[in-house]
Order: structure tokens, then sequence, then C-alpha cells
């Protein structure tokens, strides 16, 4: 019996008292993963991106590891409820536009005290003010920089479009403004390099497009590097009390984690392991994270339908943002209809093996986004559910 058979006969076994469509943490898979990440992050702390588990518990579990701390959101809203909870070192990740969370940010200084909030536009800090109807707590900045590779004079660029904050001067510039500003504190900098952190480089079948994306993020690295340490300098000649320097992203926890210039990492999505990250020479993990949905229809030979499954991914649209099944080993989809919002054909000779009620177990392209489908996750250990757990949906709320 190969692995993932083993893997999936414990998933079956575990979970035979409960109906699909349901969703798992495989928690030995889930604490590897955590530990992984800690070794390559060589000692410095893992904040851990919120976005990518979507689950209280699950964070509450991973922050309880000696190197985790702190947590990257992604809204104001969710960063808000967090603090209320009890988590006391959130950082979001994103600016925000919500007036009603910044009137109660700055209204409560154990909200304010928690609270990290994104700033990379003089605009931002004015739409904060705006919003603030008589609260006076002073607000914690985290300015970010554009990691992008810029290439050919500007002319190409390679990397997300996130803060127009790009050189040492403008990151400066940025920070002398938040100072002059009454009511605002600069206490970080963080820079996420999506095209090294987010982008496989061992594509199966496309060898010369690997190689291509190894050699671009090795020059980003290079470029990143060297430019990092210089805003950082140019930040701490404003600020010499900056607390943290947030870098990193799954796909290159251990690169970052060398520069002396970062003080901590971000990383979520190499606890559940979806499939967007099998494409890495970096690391491998385990997958951790799976749904099932239930077997409806036996079409024909070599053909299953299940209920539901059409879960695709955000960013630019394409197979890799479809989940994936996963156990059994075999299937594919049928290419004129794919993953659909209320069935889903299955093709291959393991369908014939499969009988109505049975469970088809499948991958996620992203981490946390699962979660946005069910509200419950049963926590997986050897071959029985141990706990099951409300996901940020389960608990009534769906922050984007």
């Amino acid at each position: 019996m190969t692995a993932r058979a083993a893997d999936r006969a414990r998933y079956d076994r575990a979970t035979a008292h409960l109906d699909a469509p349901l969703a798992i943490v495989d928690l030995d898979a889930f604490d590897a993963n955590a530990d992984d990440l800690l070794r390559r992050a060589g000692g410095k702390p893992i904040r851990v991106a919120s976005k990518s588990v979507r689950c209280r518990a699950l964070l509450e579990r991973v922050l309880a590891k000696d190197g985790f701390a702190g947590i990257m959101s992604f809204t104001l809203a969710e960063s808000l409820w967090l603090a209320r909870s009890g988590f006391d070192d959130i950082l979001l990740a994103y600016p925000s536009a919500d007036r009603a969370g910044f009137a109660e940010l700055t209204s409560d200084p154990k909200l304010a005290s928690a609270v990290t909030v994104m700033i990379d536009d003089p605009a931002q800090l004015r739409f904060i003010d705006d919003a603030r109807d008589g609260g006076r707590e002073v607000v914690r900045v985290c300015l970010e920089l554009d990691t992008s590779l810029k290439l050919l004079g500007g002319r190409v660029r390679v990397g997300a479009r996130r803060s127009p904050l790009h050189s040492p001067a403008q990151v400066a510039d940025m920070a002398r403004t938040v100072v002059r500003r009454p009511g605002f504190e600069v206490v970080g900098i963080m820079a996420y390099e999506g095209h090294i952190a987010g982008v496989g480089d061992s594509i199966a079948g496309r060898p010369l497009r690997s190689r291509a994306v190894r050699l671009m993020q090795a020059a980003g690295r290079r470029e990143l590097a060297e430019r990092r340490a210089e805003v950082v300098r140019a930040v701490r000649a404003v600020v010499p009390g900056l607390e943290f320097v947030n870098g990193g992203g799954t796909g290159s926890v251990q690169h970052t984690a060398a520069e002396d210039a970062v003080t901590e990492i971000g990383a979520g999505s190499g606890l559940y392991v979806p499939r967007l990250f099998d494409n890495y020479t970096s690391f491998s993990g385990r997958p951790a994270a799976l749904f099932a949905q239930p077997v409806v229809r036996r079409p024909g030979v070599g053909v299953v339908t299940v209920l539901g499954g059409g879960y695709p991914a955000s960013g630019a649209a394409g197979p890799d943002r479809l989940p994936v099944p996963y156990l059994p080993e075999g299937l594919r989809y049928d290419p004129q209809e794919g993953p659909g919002e209320v069935q889903t054909p299955l093709l291959g000779s393991p369908a014939d093996d499969l009988l109505i009620g049975d469970k088809v177990w499948f991958r996620h392209a992203k981490a946390g986004e699962l979660c946005e489908r069910f509200e419950s996750l049963h926590l997986v250990e050897g071959d029985s559910v141990t706990g099951t757990v409300p996901t940020y949906r389960g608990e009534g709320h769906t922050f984007l």
C-alpha cells in the first residue's frame, strides 16, 4: 500500500461516521509542517498569516509552539476580532478603508496596542484621522516596501502590484511623514516577496519555465536583500526604535531568514500545504488540509460523479487554481465539465471501485480559502477524529 493509499484508508476510517461534504486537517501533518517552517527560519520568529489558516483554534495551536509569534491578518475587522479574542500582536498586512474599524481601533487602548496597520501612502493617514470619530489612541503603523524586481530601467516588472514605495528614499520619506503626524507611530517594515515566496520553481512537465523561474528568483533575492538592507538603514535613521522588519513567505523562509536586516518571517500556507506548494525545490511539506465530496452517481464505466466541488482559488484564472482530486489516486476531471458548482464528474479506473456515498478527497489550490467553503474542520489524529473546530465562517465571519 502506498503512503497516499494509507492516508486515504485513515481518513475514510476517521470520518466513517460523518457525511461529506466535509473538511479535515491532519494534525500530524500540520505539526510536522510547522516544525519544518521553524527549521527553515533558523531561529527567527514566524508571524502566522491568518488568511492561510482562517481558524482560531489552529492559530492558537501553532502560536503555542516556541518560535511562532504574532499574527499577520488580512482585514481590519478580522484584526479587531482577533484582538478582542485575546491575540495581542496582530499585523494587518493590507491597507484598509474600514471607517468603523478605525473608529473602534482609535477609541480602545487595548485594540490600539494589539493591532498594527499597514501604510504606503499619506492619504491612508488622512483617511484614518477622518475616521477617528473622537478616538485619540496612537495608531501603530507598518510601512510596506514594494519588493518587485524591475528590469530594463523599470520597463519590465516582476512581482505583485502592492506598495508604491520601492526605493530606500521613498520609504524613509514615508516614515518622516508618519513621524510628523500626531497620533501615529512607525513600528515596523513589511516586505512580502510574492514572486519568490509564492511561485513554484519546479513545474511538472515544464523544465524550461522552471529554470527561468529559478533564475528570476535568484536575481530577485539578490536585488531585494541589498535593497531591503538599505531601506532598513534609511528608516532606522528616522525611527531608531523600529520594532520589527517582516519578510518572506512559505516558499522563501530560509532565504529571507538569512538576511540580517529581517527580524521575523511571515508564513502560513506551509501549515496546510495546498497544491500550489507542490512545485518547490526549496522545501516539501505534507498535505494537511483536505476536503471530501461524496459519490452520488455512477454514469458509466470509469466515471463517478461527486456532489459539488467547484471551489476555485483566487488569482489569475487557470487549471492551477482548481482543487485537485487527490484520493483515491488516479482520478481526473472531465475536461468538458471540470469541477462544478453542484456536481463534478471524475474519470479514471479508480472510479469503478467507488460506491454511492464513498468519499473522494481533494486538495484545494490555496490554503485558507478552503475554509470559506466549510463551517468546521474535523481534526484527524491517526485514524480518528479527535476534535471539530469552527472556521472563521463557522463563527459567523466572512471578512472577505
